[in-house]
């Protein structure tokens, strides 16, 4: 599992994985709903404000943290980064952002057990209003790793729909944390 955490926050004004949305920092989220699903690893994948996004952090022993030094490149270095520090054995990798502290353990959940299931090229969250994370196999990291720029696999799912299985969840989408009165709303 790779947890991105490596932007500026530009549209929220700072380092917005740091700010508290109930109770805990921001990207912690993204990190308790990994860990809760049990899931065999976790990378966190930072960038911006590294060491002070990483002071923040509570870990589990299967995390490890790796700095993008290009994350200012976009999106698509930082997913390249997470892939790379994966354990050479993985089948696949849940991709979440730091910024929707929304998904929980029961939507990381359902994407492994599915994938265990099926192996699709892709197996993505759709909520009742929009997509959510995604689960990708490993056949489909090297289109991935060759992304350019802030673009991030959402481009690859556009572009490859006959790839993508969709794993629906009768809820709406969790708050996507972008400017500071997301923080209210999540």
């Amino acid at each position: 599992m790779i947890v991105l955490a490596a932007g500026e926050g530009k549209r929220f004004g700072g380092t917005k994985q740091v700010d508290v949305v109930r109770g805990k920092p921001l990207v912690q989220h993204a990190l308790d709903a990994a860990a809760d699903a049990e899931v065999d690893e976790i990378v966190v994948v930072l960038g911006h404000d590294a060491e002070r996004i990483r002071a923040a952090l509570a870990l589990t022993p299967n995390t490890h943290v790796v700095v993008n030094e290009r994350y200012v490149e976009g999106q698509s270095t930082s997913l390249e980064v997470g892939l790379d520090a994966l354990d050479p054995s993985s089948e696949a990798a849940v991709v979440l952002m730091a910024d929707q502290p929304g998904i929980e353990a029961r939507h990381v959940r359902s994407l492994v057990t599915r994938y265990r299931d099926d192996s699709p090229d892709v197996l993505r969250i759709r909520f009742r209003d929009g997509p959510g994370p995604a689960i990708i196999a490993r056949s489909m990291w090297p289109e991935l790793m060759s992304l350019t720029g802030d673009t991030g696999a959402r481009k690859l799912f556009d572009a490859n729909p006959d790839r993508v299985t969709w794993l629906s969840f009768d809820e709406d989408t969790p708050v996507d944390v972008d400017v500071p009165e997301d923080l209210e709303r999540a």
